[in-house]
């Protein structure tokens, strides 16, 4: 059990099962922030403090993190696995769009990485007091901030590329678990192709309204 736990497969595993986890929360996560364009600040103030005052979601948030941590370690590790693996590069390119996302997956975890740092400082690291800000407030933080060109248009761009990085990782994460049959395969990319537009269009209008309308 410890040898097979020590293999690149369970660490794919691990690292799916994570992803998958991580895929669920942004739900929950996006179902929140709708609550930023409606012009009463207490249903989104409510929710956010809700989240920081209740033990269980505390308790979720170590599960959170640890999710965030168990897919990016084990992704890093298994790129530098694969480098290693193969230090000359292919003669021939078989050029296809799943071969394009997962050539190019690492790139965007690290992208999309730099941008939960940013929103870890404006947003985790007020609410622990660590950075100056109103933790009561997050609406109004939130709309000051969506107000600022720049931050809006870099909460877009990592969208953008958080929705290539879905559209592979949805179907690679059923797949490495196992869940790969000519019969409802071709449902899982459906729906993982529907996630991965749908998810991050929904973050994405966010900052748009708030910057044009509101």
């Amino acid at each position: 059990m410890r040898s097979f736990l020590g293999t690149s497969v369970a660490k794919k595993i691990v690292m799916a099962l994570a992803g998958l986890f991580l895929i669920i929360f942004l739900l929950v996560h996006l179902t929140i922030n709708l609550f930023l364009l409606s012009d009463d600040p207490n249903p989104f103030n409510n929710a956010a403090n809700f989240m920081a005052a209740n033990p269980i979601i505390k308790a979720f948030e170590l599960v959170l993190f640890a999710g965030f941590l168990i897919h990016i370690t084990w992704g890093v590790i298994l790129q530098i696995q694969n480098w290693l693996a193969r230090p000359k590069k292919y003669i021939k390119h078989h050029s296809s769009q799943t071969s394009f996302f997962s050539k190019y997956m690492i790139y965007l975890g690290v992208i999309i990485f730099i941008f939960l740092i940013i929103h870890f400082v404006n947003f985790y690291f007020v609410k622990l007091g660590w950075v100056e800000g109103d933790p009561e407030n997050f609406y109004d933080m939130a709309h000051k901030l969506f107000k600022i060109p720049v931050y809006s248009i870099i909460y877009l761009i990592c969208f953008l590329f958080l929705a290539f990085h879905l559209h592979h990782a949805f179907q690679s994460a059923f797949q490495t678990i196992g869940l790969n049959h000519p019969k409802y395969t071709p449902t899982i990319k459906l729906i993982g192709t529907l996630y991965s537009i749908i998810v991050p269009l929904g973050f994405a209008i966010i900052p748009v309204i708030i910057y044009f309308f509101k």
